[in-house]
């Protein structure tokens, strides 16, 4: 007997949609009750992950969809371009995909943003459903419609907003995640705490042993929390034009490092954890913040096995890099600072504030 998924609603009017949380999802029937069917299918997946679920997860549509087509891609953030774009294009319409044809994205944060804006962009828009497999995809990427992909000059700056019709976040699938990823996930746990929830801070301060030992309860808790404060904001600012920006927090910081070192070389969630520790230094300096919740974060990051210190790129380079940020407005930066306990704002810092602080915190 199986129990039942636990279920988060991102309400969105007709765009609505469920994010199912729970154990074995993947392979079970249910999970797929109430969507379309009868038409074709396409799994896309990655190198990794493909020898792992990519049968089972056939095996579970194959009774759904007239055909199930799959596509894997090369691993990787530095995979996420036009190129690798262009091979799910080429795999839907050398299969004559039609309007009526779904997407699954099976994979972490990468796949699914590559899937949905391939989804968003064929034939003007067709529905797809996300299938993340890295905690960081369940408690983030794959929750809120953005998609998109990779520019040399700057991290996720062409997408669009496309709404999956469904999230299935599998806890099963976290089994076979590596510790780094594991780690880099935990990053954007961390996020929730300080921009919106004191409590949830607390209480992964209090279970970060637990969650880095895959303690499934604990990870479904720290999964579904994440997941309500993403639904509770998404749902009153969809397309990023005021409060959801908070969601970015650690993410200026942390996009500089991935784009200056060059995609890959930091996982995501290692650029945002020290991306936390640097805002979170802003905001004590810039006075928005207590020293102590400064102080927290850096500890929990660190405890969580992240880096503390950002690469040596220089103060300059930094500033360049932030200032192609979607945040950005007339070339004037604006970051995410905390702004009390459990808020966040969106405003500008003096970039010789901002230059102390990446140089009091590179390594």
């Amino acid at each position: 007997m199986h129990e039942d998924p636990a279920t988060v609603r991102i309400e969105l009017g007709e765009r609505s949609y469920d994010i199912l949380i729970g154990s074995g999802l993947l392979d079970r029937a249910a999970t797929y009750d109430g969507l379309p069917e009868g038409g074709d299918a396409i799994v896309v997946t990655n190198d990794t992950v493909a020898p792992l679920y990519a049968d089972r997860l056939h095996a579970a549509l194959a009774g759904r969809h007239a055909r199930v087509h799959r596509v894997a891609l090369p691993d990787g953030e530095h995979h996420k371009n036009w190129q690798t774009l262009n091979r799910i294009f080429d795999a839907m319409l050398s299969a004559a995909c039609d309007r009526k044809t779904i997407v699954y994205a099976l994979g972490g944060g990468v796949v699914g943003d590559m899937a949905g804006f391939a989804a968003a962009c064929y034939m003007r828009g067709v529905p797809f459903v996300q299938l993340p497999t890295t905690l960081l995809a369940q408690v983030d990427s794959s929750v809120g419609g953005k998609t998109g992909i990779n520019h040399p000059l700057g991290k996720n700056m062409v997408g669009a907003f496309h709404q999956p019709l469904r999230v299935v976040a599998d806890l099963a699938t976290l089994d076979t995640l590596p510790d780094r990823e594991l780690r880099a996930g935990l990053a954007e746990v961390i996020k929730y705490g300080p921009i919106a929830d004191m409590a949830f801070l607390e209480w992964i301060e209090a279970h970060l042993d637990r969650l880095l030992a895959r303690d499934r309860t604990a990870l479904a808790h720290a999964i579904r929390r994440s997941c309500e404060i993403k639904a509770w904001v998404v749902g009153q600012d969809e397309r990023e034009s005021g409060l959801r920006a908070i969601l970015n927090f650690g993410h200026t910081f942390g996009h500089a490092i991935e784009a200056g070192l060059g995609y890959g070389e930091w996982l995501h969630g290692e650029a945002v954890g020290c991306g936390m520790v640097m805002a979170a230094e802003l905001s004590a300096r810039l006075g928005t913040a207590d020293r102590s919740i400064a102080d927290r974060v850096a500890r929990l990051v660190a405890r969580a096995g992240l880096p503390v210190r950002g690469p040596r790129l220089g103060a300059a380079r930094y500033l360049e890099l932030m200032r192609v940020d979607k945040k950005s407005e007339r070339g004037e930066i604006r970051f995410v600072l905390l702004d009390g306990p459990g808020r966040a704002t969106l405003r500008p810092a003096p970039d010789a504030e901002v230059a102390a602080v990446v140089d009091a915190l590179s390594a």
